[in-house]
């Protein structure tokens, strides 16, 4: 458990970096669009569509020679940054998408390893325990961007002479790609049990079908882990464009620590909680608590605004292992494909966000103000079916 914690960590680190260099690219020489800085999401996420053929490569592999690949390509794509980001934009976003891909092949490590730790019964405890250690990271890594990247605070419209140059990131970048490697090796010469399929089915004799598609409530959870990326990875992709309308002059890279120490701290009591209430019924209390302040945060302005939309980070903290938990019931034989198959919907941060920064857009010079909160209402829709598959959908069975 320890060595998935600190797996947990880097993938947590990782991910929440990706998107808190959204409002630095954006400033700087390369000067972004409303849409175009969506696309650091998009080129992390979108690697997450290979989820299902990475399946097949760790039920070949096996957990742990999969995880140090996944180091591997994660250190490689580092230092390939390096070099990409003289080239430009795209280029920057090719080598993050060798990193996301690497990110994937761990998390599909991750998930069902974790689970299979222990008694499926306190499957959702154990996997938001080691998640806590993940937001840990997410608290630290935009504190991280605001010390060694962040553009600090630049005037709209300022002329590219002004602005501060991409190639900040390449030194931080390269400590991370080191830190991987280091990681890669330790990892490689530690010796970790490797659960076989047949450990993690559950019960003796229970026969299974032959494929987990065949499973609806996988189908149905896969899609909410769909949505729950649009929640989770649009309330920081937005928030800086609503302090901005709401004229508060605040350094937002910095302030995101608190919407992702909000996961962290929820994650922590999540996995006491989960130990006395089921999965199902601490997902919905959640989903409800953030439909209430978003529509409240909507509604107000100044700090108020933002601190409720930081706040919903505390209510996020428990989603992604809930749902994983309750799409990966019953599947026995099928876990390792059925994290590819859960896995390939991370895709919704990379889908989601970038169709949210269209609609934004396209409200021309109100963008900032009326667009954002347009944006930030299709979070509703997503609220909305993560209840479904919650209070619904996850107890459908094959007939």
């Amino acid at each position: 458990m320890i060595v998935m914690s600190v797996l947990f960590f880097m993938v947590g680190f990782i991910t929440t970096m990706n998107n808190s260099l959204i409002d630095f690219l954006s400033s700087s020489k390369w000067m972004l669009t409303f849409a175009e800085k969506q696309f650091i999401n998009t080129a992390f996420f979108s690697a997450y569509v290979f989820s299902i053929p990475l399946s097949y490569l760790l039920n070949k592999m096996g957990y742990k020679p999969s995880a140090v690949l996944s180091l591997f390509v994660i250190g490689g794509g580092f230092i390939l940054v390096f070099p990409a980001v003289k080239l430009g934009y795209i280029a920057f976003l090719l080598a993050m998408f060798l990193v996301a891909l690497g990110i994937a092949l761990l998390q599909i490590v991750l998930n069902p390893y974790v689970l299979a730790l222990g008694a499926p019964e306190t499957a959702a405890s154990r996997l938001n325990l080691t998640g806590f250690l993940n937001s840990v990271a997410t608290v630290i890594a935009p504190l991280f961007v605001g010390m060694m990247i962040s553009a600090g605070n630049i005037i709209p419209n300022a002329p590219v002479e002004s602005r501060p140059d991409a190639t900040n990131v390449q030194g931080p970048f390269l400590i991370i790609a080191g830190i991987t490697l280091a990681l890669f090796a330790i990892l490689y010469f530690l010796k970790l049990p490797d659960i076989k399929e047949e450990e993690t089915s559950g019960s003796v004799g229970k026969k299974y079908l032959d494929s987990p598609f065949k499973y609806p409530h996988l189908i149905f959870g896969s899609l909410a882990i769909f949505a729950y990326m649009g929640v989770e990875i649009g309330i920081p992709s937005f928030l800086p464009d609503r302090a901005k309308s709401l004229g508060l002059e605040i350094d937002v890279t910095k302030l995101l620590s608190f919407y992702w120490g909000g996961l962290m701290v929820g994650r922590l009591l999540g996995s006491a909680i989960l130990q006395k209430v089921r999965a199902r019924t601490a997902l919905l209390v959640c989903i409800f608590t953030s439909v209430a302040l978003l529509a409240v945060s909507l509604l107000t302005t100044g700090m108020l605004s933002v601190s409720l939309l930081i706040g919903t980070g505390l209510c996020h903290s428990i989603m992604w292992a809930n749902i994983f938990n309750l799409a990966s019931e019953d599947l026995g034989p099928h876990a390792k494909r059925a994290s590819g198959i859960i896995c390939t919907a991370v895709i919704g941060g990379a889908i989601l966000p970038p169709l949210m920064g269209n609609l934004q857009q396209s409200f021309g010079a109100n963008a900032v103000t009326t667009g954002t909160i347009v944006a930030l209402s299709c979070l509703f829709i997503y609220y909305g079916y993560i209840a479904l598959f919650a209070g619904k959908l996850s107890k459908i069975r094959p007939a």
